[in-house]
């Protein structure tokens, strides 16, 4: 696998073009990990540190603003206007009959939901930025500033967040593969060296048999998220044979694949967001006079402790949950099976129509399963991987796992591809 991938970048450099594109992808992402450690002024950030560290919320969006909110950049809130802006278009693409439609008018379509996704972004990265200056101004992570002070910090968020998405649109138009995902991609992997550098301070020498028990634990996660993420179930889908103007057509047979992982990483995104709320109501709660709702408020706080048992549980099942919900949302099968008919198409043994969607639907009901008790498990996972190894500095996050295997899968695949429609198949096949 390694092996292939040197080969398939040494054939990629041999490519003009696709050198061209390595190149400039490489160029932005460049300026990307620059801009991100220029701070925002005013910002306590060994306070802000202390705090990420003991939230597990802001170390997720940490993770989708490519590791800039944790040094609380100029690109502090990072991507994650943009991709709720594209959560809430996709998710409108299926209530809203003429966002359906043009999302199927082809490149004009997209250009058109793009462009109303980049609106939707400066909204909500406003609201965003004014969210995440009271919650540092309560911390105490914030001193006293004016009010023009505070346009100036939101404006600026707000600015890197367009600023970010710009760099993630040349990507994807003049470079290598989903520039937003590679920019996340970069975030992750940037803050590795800080993580294995902290490990090392750290580490005893009677951690060192945890230390290998994590590497090998990562070789494993990370083949078992590969398997997943390539894990597809085959329907067969057979074409009539049809007789027009003395020439026949039809008569093929092809397969309709359905990936196990419908989903991706959304339920884990959607499901910690909720499984947080009780404890972040606790924590306020905690504070008012009486007693009484005070207790409860401590006992809500302890009970939903990120890394405790009904954490888990609750944020397992909530994972579980999500990945049924949102697989239902973007696979529809009725329509699918309206298309397949609609072609002269069918599933041998099956009728055409509403049989053919309750077909599917048996299917992706059990597959979806498997998906779903995977990525409950990758959410779950670093609290699993702490409490065997008791390192707090190094823990596998299932999730940024997940999204650099994904990423790095997906580029490849790319770079496969456009090298092979250039001619360079029996270079590779040589090797």
């Amino acid at each position: 696998m390694v092996e292939k991938i040197f080969l398939e970048l040494k054939a990629a450099f041999k490519v003009p073009d696709l050198r061209k594109k390595i190149l400039f992808t490489a160029f932005i992402l460049m300026i990307f990990r620059l801009v991100s450690h220029v701070p925002v002024a005013g910002i306590n950030l060994t306070a802000l540190k202390q705090l990420f560290s003991q939230n597990q919320f802001l170390g997720l969006l940490d993770i989708f603003s490519g590791g800039t909110l944790a040094n609380f950049s100029v690109m502090a809130l990072g991507l994650n206007p943009y991709i709720n802006s594209s959560i809430i278009f996709q998710l409108l693409t299926m209530v809203f009959p003429s966002l359906e439609a043009l999302s199927k008018e082809g490149e004009y379509g997209r250009e058109k939901i793009n462009e109303y996704t980049r609106f939707l972004t400066i909204p909500l990265a406003i609201f965003q930025a004014i969210g995440m200056f009271a919650l540092l101004r309560s911390q105490g992570i914030i001193g006293q500033i004016t009010p023009l002070e505070i346009v100036a910090m939101v404006v600026t968020m707000v600015a890197g967040t367009i600023f970010l998405m710009w760099l993630g649109e040349l990507i994807t138009e003049k470079g290598l593969g989903n520039g937003i995902s590679l920019l996340i991609f970069a975030g992750i992997v940037g803050r590795l060296p800080i993580s294995f550098g902290q490990t090392a301070l750290t580490v005893e020498s009677s951690r060192i048999f945890n230390i290998l028990v994590f590497a090998v634990l990562s070789i494993v996660v990370i083949a078992a998220v590969i398997f997943v993420e390539e894990a597809i179930r085959k329907v067969r889908i057979e074409y009539a044979k049809r007789v027009m103007g003395g020439k026949m057509y039809g008569g093929q047979t092809t397969f309709l694949p359905l990936k196990i992982n419908q989903a991706g990483v959304i339920p884990i995104i959607f499901a910690v967001s909720l499984v947080l709320i009780p404890s972040m109501f606790g924590r306020f709660l905690s504070q008012v006079p009486n007693k009484a709702i005070a207790g409860a408020a401590s006992f809500l706080v302890t009970l939903f402790n990120p890394g405790g048992l009904t954490y888990n549980l609750a944020y397992f099942f909530l994972v579980v949950g999500f990945t049924y919900f949102y697989t239902a949302v973007i696979f529809n099968p009725t329509k699918i099976a309206e298309e397949i008919k609609k072609h002269g198409g069918f599933i041998p043994g099956i009728r055409p129509g509403s049989s053919t969607a309750n077909y599917l639907n048996y299917i992706l009901t059990r597959i979806t399963l498997a998906g779903a008790l995977f990525l409950g498990v990758i959410a779950i996972l670093p609290s699993i991987v702490q409490s065997f190894t008791g390192m707090n500095t190094l823990t596998i996050g299932g999730t940024s796992i997940l999204i650099v295997v994904s990423v790095v899968l997906e580029t490849f695949k790319i770079i496969e591809n456009m090298v092979q429609m250039r001619g360079y198949e029996k270079f590779l096949e040589k090797y």
